[in-house]
């Protein structure tokens, strides 16, 4: 009797050619993901050398959480729009998102301000340049992730009419950049919220 034949693809998953970019976006979160631990573990380990490390986060810090949360959600939402071809309502959730990351920009270096101004950065503390440092690290992330924002919502208007939507949504390539943006903006969002509450938790 001969064997059963079988259609399952017998391929190594760990061999099979993967996709490029989408390869090198985990790359680069594992990466980010590393930096920042290590940055976390080096601090700890200085803490108990400083006896004064007790600060105040800014209240604009708070409300710039608020601000990445929802954008991950207008982001997702831009998202679903762009698969199921509701192109009017991708470019307002893609806008109103790359107007939150503008927000949050704003609303960090209001932050940075409020702690200039309580002489945070005037006396050389492990404190004072850990949260300077963490934050300023996270907000290349998003400045990154914006100036890629205003890129597709640039294209997201000149492709105005359903014709030219449609066939901008069709192409690969393009359905894979929102896809990597989207996973992308939602790490930048985790990845805030782990610096916030690490900064909560010891100060």
């Amino acid at each position: 009797m001969s064997p059963k034949q079988t259609t399952k693809s017998t391929e190594n998953p760990f061999t099979k050619r993967r996709e490029p970019l989408g390869f090198m976006l985990w790359l680069g979160v594992i990466g980010s993901s590393l930096l920042f631990t290590s940055i976390f573990i080096i601090f700890l380990v200085r803490m108990h050398r400083e006896t004064s490390h007790m600060i105040v986060l800014p209240d604009m810090f708070w409300l710039s959480t608020l601000v990445i949360l929802f954008s991950s959600i207008t982001l997702h939402e831009a998202n679903l729009a762009f698969t199921s071809e509701r192109f009017l309502h991708y470019r307002v959730f893609l806008g109103a998102t790359l107007l939150l990351g503008l927000t949050f920009i704003l609303l960090q270096i209001g932050g940075w301000a409020e702690m200039h101004n309580a002489g945070v950065f005037e006396r050389v503390t492990t404190s004072g340049g850990l949260i300077y440092l963490l934050t300023g690290l996270h907000l290349i992330h998003i400045v990154g992730g914006v100036i890629y924002l205003a890129i597709l919502f640039q294209k997201a208007i000149k492709n105005r009419s359903y014709i030219d939507s449609f066939v901008y949504s069709v192409n690969a390539p393009n359905r894979l950049r929102v896809k990597l943006l989207t996973r992308y903006w939602h790490f930048t969002g985790a990845l805030w919220l782990v610096v916030f509450l690490f900064l909560i938790i010891l100060y």
